[in-house]
């Protein structure tokens, strides 16, 4: 049977922070199609649970519960993704939290925690998969920036650094591992309705009419919003795209 460049069957993805939020509306993408699915998380209950809903699509999901920002943890996590499902193709760097004060205010210690989760993370977790994808003839790594990749944010100073420092990470991937066939790309979100954006609504006045008058599609970003380019850029499809950042935001980053 002839495939087409979107479809993803025999292909095994790890996703990290795929429990919930737009990771999880990653995972769905890749799983409708075709590829099995590991869901790394630090909540235990959350990733078992998107883990069988995954499998209800007709694919292999199992949950592996890490520290993405151990380097021990990691490699664990990793060594036993290999071993249930076989091979290690797709990695979707998601896992991300935020701390929201300004600059003056921010503990040391947050500020790590926050540099740790979000950018520390996806550099052990490109460097553990590097072997198994070099060996299989290539692969795909999705790493997830933010709109604060592009512009700042008065509360955020230390996601804005982690999120400006994914993009210039993945360029930098991008480049190492071209001779290998890994493709290396950031997807930028936007304001998308999860439960990070929903402390900030509670958190910051006015952010909810703000980001609709500012939006052109007129709305929040949905989870489901990024299972379309979770494949295109974990498929063949995009074979010769490698080292972008692409803002999926309705159109927030491009206004005024």
């Amino acid at each position: 049977m002839t495939t087409g460049p979107f479809d993803l069957s025999g292909k095994v993805a790890i996703v990290t922070g795929g429990n919930g939020g737009i990771g999880l509306g990653m995972a769905r993408g890749l799983a409708q199609a075709g590829a099995d699915i590991a869901v790394v998380g630090r909540n235990e209950t959350k990733s078992a649970a998107a883990a069988a809903g995954l499998r209800k699509l007709g694919v292999k999901a199992i949950s592996v519960t890490t520290d993405v920002t151990d380097k021990a943890a990691v490699d664990a996590m990793v060594e036993r993704t290999y071993r249930e499902l076989g091979r290690i193709d797709i990695l979707v760097n998601n896992a991300g939290i935020n701390i929201r004060r300004p600059p003056q205010t921010l503990d040391p210690a947050e500020w790590d925690s926050v540099i740790r989760t979000n950018l520390t993370s996806a550099f052990l977790c490109s460097q553990a998969v590097y072997p198994a994808m070099k060996a299989a003839g290539g692969g795909k790594i999705i790493n997830i920036g933010s709109m604060m990749s592009i512009f700042g944010a008065s509360f955020a100073p230390a996601y804005a650094a982690s999120k400006g420092g994914i993009v210039q990470f993945t360029r930098s991937c991008a480049v190492a591992w071209a001779r290998d066939n890994i493709q290396a790309n950031a997807v930028l979100p936007g304001w998308i309705d999860t439960d990070l954006t929903r402390r900030a609504r509670e958190e910051i006045d006015g952010l909810h009419d703000k980001v609709l008058a500012r939006t052109p599609a007129g709305r929040w970003g949905a989870i489901d919003d990024f299972a379309g380019i979770a494949v295109f850029l974990a498929s063949a499809a995009s074979g010769f795209v490698t080292g972008t950042a692409i803002p999926v935001d309705g159109g927030f980053s491009i206004m005024g």
